[in-house]
């Protein structure tokens, strides 16, 4: 296992909330989780910190990095350039297999916000971009956009727990896929601002309420 897959499987933890921010990543445990030696370790966590996903302290070893909800927003700003370029060449680029899976995955996502399942909801959002960005074929774009999301997932899968907010990302989510099988990039574009504006005021209100307490 090579220090990318390993730092693959550090950020998929970090993204699913399994490690949570100011977490020690104690090396031990790493090495016996992954079953891989202390120095493979070490190289994923210089990985992961390079992408500001990780912090290293000295004398006190690597922790998954606090995100602020000012940074928060600051990432979610910088990515919308990015979303807006990969959905665009996604409308471009798709498939009939890629409109089935686009479609089935509307599905199931409105499945899990109709049964409250609100992780396997956040789940199948990150599977969705993910799709979008693979789909673009912008490799420089979807590298940039996973390092992000990583760095801001613990905050978004917060959201999904905001009162109603489940409820109007799935809408935001819908219209997104609808204008991808539809194959048409301005209105694909304009549902991903959309949605991304969403995600921005959600994370604006959770800013306001926490200065007020």
């Amino acid at each position: 296992m090579g220090e990318a897959e390993i730092a693959g499987h550090i950020r998929a933890a970090i993204m699913s909330g399994e490690m949570v921010p100011n977490q020690r990543l104690v090396e031990a445990d790493l090495t016996e989780r992954y079953g891989i030696t202390r120095s493979a370790v070490r190289a994923a966590l210089v990985v992961l910190e390079g992408e500001g996903v990780v912090e290293r302290l000295p004398n006190r070893g690597a922790r998954v990095r606090q995100i602020s909800l000012e940074e928060a927003v600051e990432i979610v700003e910088v990515r919308e350039g990015l979303e807006v370029l990969c959905v665009r060449r996604a409308c471009e680029r798709l498939t009939p297999a890629d409109a089935e899976q686009f479609s089935a995955l509307g599905d199931q996502m409105s499945s899990a916000v109709h049964e409250g399942d609100l992780p396997r909801y956040a789940s199948l959002n990150q599977d969705m971009d993910r799709r979008i960005w693979e789909l673009s074929g912008h490799e420089t774009a979807a590298v940039l956009l996973h390092r992000l999301r990583a760095q801001s997932a613990r905050h978004q899968f917060r959201l999904a727990y905001q009162p109603g907010r489940a409820k109007e990302s799935l809408g935001e989510h819908l219209a997104i896929i609808d204008a991808l099988l539809a194959r048409d990039a301005d209105r694909a574009e304009q549902a991903t601002r959309q949605h991304l504006s969403g995600i921005l005021a959600a994370l604006t209100l959770r800013s306001q309420a926490a200065a007020a307490v």
